[in-house]
């Protein structure tokens, strides 16, 4: 048991039907996860992990889970909790380990772990994220920006999708960054369609429109 212990540890709380979920370990078609705070676990790909959660999918950077007919990424490294009462419009993320909130989101289908930088005008994509996604992003608006490695080529692009818990935005404006950018920022195009309420190490975002 001792050697989970210094893994990172993503809980995710399903809480209309009393399900915890947390990754202590992910591997391609496989991961090892806490049930309801039950011991450490490998399930494989397709396991039934309760009556109505399913394991659907894992690799090196997340796992994949459907219950109830939604599908949720978990990530390692950050906490997200749902609320009961949520109507699909909210989500509350919890303070990392450095004081950074971040969110576990999917882009056009694709795994992505941002961090909330309410000083971002845009979504900004490093270009590797970009590419891992999918995204033609030399084909948007290029212009240049100032970093603190120097100044680097960006590319202005529309993501068709943008989802976090159950909020799912369209055509949101992101900029795609070449150089100097390690972590993929959520940015006022997506926060200014939010409420965004704090309260000690967690924040609370809901769609207003």
């Amino acid at each position: 048991m001792k050697r989970f212990a210094l893994l990172p540890l993503f809980l995710y709380s399903l809480s209309s039907f009393a399900t915890d979920v947390g990754v202590v370990g992910l591997f391609p078609g496989k991961a090892i996860l806490v049930i309801d705070g039950a011991p450490p676990k490998t399930y494989a790909v397709g396991s039934a992990l309760s009556s109505d959660t399913k394991l659907v999918d894992a690799d090196r950077e997340s796992a994949t889970i459907v219950s109830n007919g939604k599908r949720y990424v978990l990530v390692m490294g950050q906490t997200v909790h749902r609320s009961a009462a949520s109507s699909g419009n909210s989500v509350v993320l919890k303070a990392g380990d450095r004081g950074h909130f971040m969110a576990p989101a999917m882009i056009n289908g694709v795994g992505v772990n941002m961090m909330v930088d309410t000083g971002a005008s845009l979504i900004a994509l490093p270009a590797a994220d970009a590419t891992r996604i999918g995204l033609n992003y030399k084909a948007g608006r290029m212009g240049r920006a100032n970093t603190a490695g120097g100044v680097v080529n960006t590319y202005l692009i529309k993501l068709d999708t943008i989802k976090i818990g159950d909020i799912e935005l369209h055509q949101v404006d992101a900029s795609v960054i070449e150089a100097g950018l390690t972590m993929p920022l959520l940015g006022m195009s997506f926060l200014n369609r939010m409420e965004m309420r704090r309260e000690g190490d967690q924040m609370t975002l809901s769609k207003r429109f």
